[in-house]
């Protein structure tokens, strides 16, 4: 996308709120600063911005693109990043992207690799490409099953291999992605993790029973939870026609849905929510959440949600 493209898009989602596409009744109250609302991440001590950029984001974009996204990110106040090895050629770009503003910023990576060996190999090669000595927060990503936990919790497991990190310098933090609520919580029962990152959706708590327990569990362990799959609505009809390539699922597109979405999943004990792994749809968050103060949901605004989720199929359900 080139930067006049971008522009375009930016200006397109502000314009939808300037209009007053969001109504009242779902609208967050304004704050006197035009940047994001932070919050404390569990027992860390560390503050993130409630939008955090996806490394998805730029995947397949221009190094020019890349650049002019995060320096817009961190104008807005985003001070939160996350990417993984497997978001294609996103940590390539998000390296010379952040390098200006490494010091000023928490980075978060993570690993699907489930030996020592295998990543503290991978653990390097990010290292490199992110153009960086140090993770703020290191993750075992996307544990699926108890038998994965056991994996990775093995005497020669990832987990080893993330605390030797940690004792050298190379890690601050250490958390894990899942998409299961049986292996977050036989996770969060093993090991005293600072963080989960784990979906929280309005679809997925109300039709799927699906996250609660996991933000329960991780509070009572001092763990710090973020969010993803915030801005998701339901599984694609079509998997070969996307309209967003860099999404697997329907994500929500509506400016005032976005908006309210956000707000449901940062009610709940969640430091940030990542975006959704398209330039478009992070410009819509970013413009939906910069200079507001977050208030519980209201009444009316639980009732638009329950009716936006009537018959809607969640990406995932608990139990299995």
């Amino acid at each position: 996308m080139k930067r006049r493209q971008f522009l375009s898009t930016a200006a397109a989602g502000c314009a939808f709120i300037e209009t007053g596409f969001i109504s009242p009744e779902v609208s967050a109250v304004e704050s006197k600063s035009s940047k994001l609302p932070m919050r404390k991440l569990g027992k860390t001590g560390v503050k993130l911005s409630v939008l955090g950029l996806g490394g998805m984001v730029l995947k397949d974009a221009s190094q020019d693109t890349a650049d002019y996204i995060v320096r817009e990110a961190i104008d807005a106040g985003v001070n939160y990043f996350d990417v993984a090895p497997s978001y294609g050629d996103a940590e390539l770009k998000l390296g010379p992207a952040l390098e200006p503003y490494r010091k000023d910023v928490f980075l978060a990576c993570k690993s699907t690799s489930r030996t020592r060996d295998e990543i503290t190999v991978q653990m390097q090669e990010s290292l490199k490409k992110l153009r960086t000595d140090y993770f703020d927060l290191y993750q075992l990503h996307a544990l699926s099953t108890v038998e994965d936990v056991r994996k990775v919790m093995a005497e020669d497991g990832a987990l080893a291999g993330l605390i030797k990190a940690k004792e050298e310098g190379l890690v601050r933090f250490i958390g894990f992605s899942a998409h299961s609520v049986e292996a977050a919580l036989e996770a969060l029962r093993n090991y005293d993790f600072d963080t989960v990152l784990f979906p929280i959706n309005f679809v997925m708590v109300q039709n799927g029973n699906f996250g609660p327990q996991v933000i329960e569990d991780a509070k009572k362990k001092g763990a710090g939870v973020l969010a993803i799959k915030s801005m998701a609505y339901t599984r694609l009809a079509d998997e070969g026609r996307r309209e967003f390539p860099n999404c697997w699922y329907q994500p929500l597109t509506d400016p005032g849905d976005i908006a309210l979405a956000l707000r449901f999943t940062l009610s709940f004990d969640v430091t940030a929510a990542v975006s959704a792994g398209d330039q478009r749809l992070f410009r819509m968050a970013l413009n939906c959440m910069k200079g507001i103060k977050i208030k519980p949901l209201t009444k009316k605004e639980k009732e638009v949600l329950k009716k936006k989720a009537e018959g809607v199929a969640p990406l995932f359900k608990y139990p299995v």
